[in-house]
């Protein structure tokens, strides 16, 4: 039984501020910055957005997409570290604005930038023990930042929905997770802005979780890098996926079509995933995918994905990189409406 994608919908923040106009600010260099993290410009939510409505659109656009009965969808899980309240669901507000009814499975989750991921696991395994026909798992994020920190360069605004089920346009061939408790990240109750450890978000928590996840995945399957078309990685900044896709054996040509932070910065939840969608977009039957987020704290999961025959005859237009390409810039001042109106 084929279990896996049978459509997805992206959103991204028209809006974006370039790595100048924040340095300006902060009478830093910005050539020097856009060398260290290989980031030009980010994404920025409007006044009115936030992760429940980015979440709702790219999910109206995978229904869309599909064109499947909301009432369908048996589970939904919106991950992300962002959610505009910290007690009331956002993933019913998702089901209440698809018009998915009531009988369906709900939560948010929190993993810091791979909640997305696990949301999708966990709609897979819905799917596959029949106890629902869709799952729908998506990962949002309006990331945080404090002023001045090195943060503010790359925390953007973004997210993508995949709706899981039988006869997919891309399958799930296998799924791995490799988990510690690593604390390279982190942001206490109440606090406005996380905490970061540095150097040590570096070799510690993302280079040992996404090898070891993606390495756990490759030995499981008996795979190898030359055995894909298309990896992903989480992307929190430019130079991060690229130095661990060559650790791992893979090649920038594999790699380029969802390395998408130089342009839109890192969404978190949805960096990985946007990145997976935009390589969906272009994607040929037979192709193989491998997808591997990463969480601060820490952990990351892996998935081989085979695209299926199906995707031929689904429509992938808007693009993911036509949305990155349509950005509308703004100054600091503008940027400072948009965060302090979302954080009131």
């Amino acid at each position: 039984m084929k279990v896996g994608v049978v459509s997805y919908g992206t959103y991204i923040p028209i809006y974006r501020i370039k790595v100048e106009e924040i340095a300006r600010i902060w009478g830093e260099n910005a050539e020097a910055i856009k060398g260290g993290l290989g980031i030009y410009q980010k994404s920025v939510p409007d006044v009115d957005e936030d992760t429940a409505t980015i979440s709702v659109e790219a999910a109206r656009e995978a229904v869309y997409r599909a064109n499947i009965n909301p009432k369908d969808i048996g589970a939904i899980y919106v991950g992300s570290e962002s959610h505009p309240y910290a007690v009331k669901p956002t993933a019913t507000i998702v089901g209440e604005a698809l018009g998915v009814g009531n009988d369906f499975f709900s939560a948010d989750l929190e993993f810091a930038c791979k909640a997305g991921t696990a949301g999708m696991q966990m709609c897979i395994g819905f799917v596959r023990s029949g106890m629902i026909k869709y799952g729908l798992a998506i990962g949002a994020d309006t990331s945080q930042s404090k002023p001045g920190d090195a943060l503010e360069y790359s925390a953007a605004a973004g997210g993508a929905a995949f709706i899981i089920g039988k006869n997919p346009i891309a399958e799930v061939e296998e799924t791995y997770s490799f988990t510690s408790d690593t604390p390279d990240f982190w942001r206490r109750e109440l606090q406005p802005y996380p905490s970061h450890g540095g150097r040590f978000t570096g070799l510690p928590a993302y280079f040992r979780h996404v090898t070891s996840a993606a390495q756990g995945l490759m030995d499981k399957m008996g795979l190898k890098a030359s055995d894909f078309d298309y990896a992903v990685f989480h992307q929190p900044n430019a130079k991060f996926p690229v130095r661990v896709a060559k650790m791992l054996g893979f090649t920038n040509e594999q790699i380029k079509q969802g390395l998408l932070v130089p342009y839109i910065g890192n969404t978190y939840s949805g960096a990985s995933i946007l990145g997976f969608a935009a390589i969906l977009d272009v994607a040929k039957p037979g192709d193989r995918i491998l997808l591997v987020s990463f969480g601060s704290g820490a952990g990351s999961d892996a998935f081989s994905i085979v695209v299926t025959d199906a995707i031929e005859n689904f429509e992938r237009n808007p693009t993911v990189w036509d949305k990155v390409n349509q950005g509308v810039f703004i100054d600091y001042g503008e940027y400072l409406k948009h965060r302090d109106k979302i954080r009131m």
